[in-house]
């Protein structure tokens, strides 16, 4: 599998893009707080691990911009609590 990770503000989403199938964490920017209120994946891609390679990347990108991360999404929020809980706004 090849991971390549990208910023879509089109989408106002980050991307990570496993073999052709998209995983994807919506966000909205407010101050230093990035809000994440959905977090999806290809149905091909569950169970493989691409969305917690996906938010691993995301919570990267906020702590390099001096940001907290606002998980509304249950994944996001779990997937936090286990593995980043400082990045918890």
């Amino acid at each position: 599998m090849t991971d390549a990770f990208s910023h879509n503000p089109a989408k106002s989403r980050y991307e990570l893009e496993v073999d052709g199938l998209v995983a994807f964490a919506d966000y909205q920017r407010s101050g230093q707080r990035l809000v994440i209120p959905h977090v999806e994946a290809d149905p091909a891609l569950r169970g493989t691990g691409a969305a917690g390679r996906l938010m691993g990347k995301v919570a990267e990108t906020a702590r390099n911009e001096g940001m907290k991360i606002v998980p509304l999404c249950s994944y996001a929020s779990a997937w936090l609590r286990r593995n980043d809980p400082e990045m918890i706004a």
